[in-house]
């Protein structure tokens, strides 16, 4: 095991849209942490809005898909989790086990857990601390590059669909082929459904069959609710983009009793004409990522199903690059940074350092 440097290197952002590489004293875990060491973090499009946000608190570390190695354990930490263990951090960092929701078990919705990236550092580093009740086991199968993405794009889809209510045989037809779009495809054919891939444009339909899709709908050409009432009506919408006006206008696809399950986040409120809803006891869902089990049941099933993200990859250096190919939409389909180069250098500079 590579011991622990006493700095470490990341990316910050010290203003709205601004990124700086920066070298940092290494911290110690405190009680129910860990320090990890990490290996890869995806790049996502919350990092995107995290960066830009006027009223994120900095300075602060984005990247909320990191995979990794435990390094140090805290005081307190069980015995489930062990120097060198392979372990990921999602979007949330970790639940309190004491507030109202962690009574019911419902982890996901704790009142009292920091967001990675937002409220605790991140991942685009190549250390970083987490509480242990969020930490996710990695499979064996999976390595960091393939894991990461799964730990916020594949928990994100793979839940919506486990509770939007549809069977195997039913239509299911997923709004939007990016990063989270690329891996609902993947589940949801595997997951026994017949899947219709709805985007903009022509050039992503070949990528969008390949993945899983039975029907591929460009909305650009087509009214695509109609499409889907054309083939008998969705039993679930995923939609997965932020723009809410074409989520109202795909969701008049539904059939009865049909369910639209909302991962986007836009802006501006969500068009629902009550009488679509009440007519046909239709229904619009949130889905808030997952739990640390529900999330490792996630990445079994990839593992399982072969369902894994495509995905670039980039040093941790060129994170602001990373970046800027995720929002123009010329990343297929997930960007990963990467830290083996990081770790490298400062192996050799160390030796060099030790041997002169």
């Amino acid at each position: 095991m590579t011991r622990v440097p006493s700095t470490y290197r990341a990316i910050r952002t010290t203003a709205p849209g601004r990124l700086e590489f920066v070298e940092l004293p290494t911290p110690e875990p405190g009680p129910g942490e860990v320090l990890l060491r990490v290996e890869a973090c995806g790049v996502c499009g919350a990092d995107a809005a995290d960066i830009d946000n006027p009223a994120l608190q900095r300075p602060r570390i984005p990247g909320h898909e990191a995979v990794g190695r435990v390094a140090a354990l805290g005081a307190g930490v069980d015995a489930h989790w062990n120097i060198g263990q392979r372990v990921g951090v999602g979007r949330l960092g970790g639940h309190c086990n004491t507030c109202a929701q962690c009574r019911q078990g419902l982890f996901n919705l704790c009142t009292n857990q920091p967001v990675v990236g937002v409220t605790q550092d991140g991942g685009y580093a190549e250390l970083m601390l987490a509480r242990t009740t969020g930490l996710v086991a990695i499979p064996d199968e999976l390595d960091a590059i393939q894991a990461a993405p799964i730990l916020c794009a594949g928990i994100a889809t793979f839940n919506a669909l486990r509770k939007c209510g549809a069977q195997a045989g039913d239509l299911v037809a997923v709004l939007g082929i990016g990063g989270l779009g690329h891996m609902a495809l993947q589940y949801a054919r595997r997951m026994g459904m017949k899947v219709a891939a709805i985007g903009r444009g022509c050039d992503i339909a070949a990528d969008a069959l390949r993945l899983g899709a039975h029907v591929y709908i460009d909305s650009n050409g087509e009214d695509a609710a109609q499409r889907l009432l054309g083939m008998g009506g969705a039993q679930a919408l995923i939609a997965t983009i932020t723009d809410t006006q074409a989520v109202s206008e795909a969701m008049r696809g539904l059939a009865p009793q049909g369910r639209t399950m909302l991962l986007g986040v836009g802006r501006v409120p969500l068009a629902v004409p009550p009488g679509f809803l009440v007519g046909g006891e239709r229904t619009v869902a949130g889905s808030m990522t997952g739990t640390p089990w529900e999330t490792e049941k996630a990445l079994n099933f990839s593992v399982l199903a072969e369902a894994l993200p495509m995905v670039e990859t980039l040093p941790l250096e060129r994170a602001a690059d990373a970046l800027l190919r995720l929002k123009s939409g010329d990343a297929k389909f997930r960007v990963v940074l990467t830290m083996d180069a990081a770790w490298e250098r400062r192996r050799t500079w160390q030796t060099a350092t030790h041997t002169n």
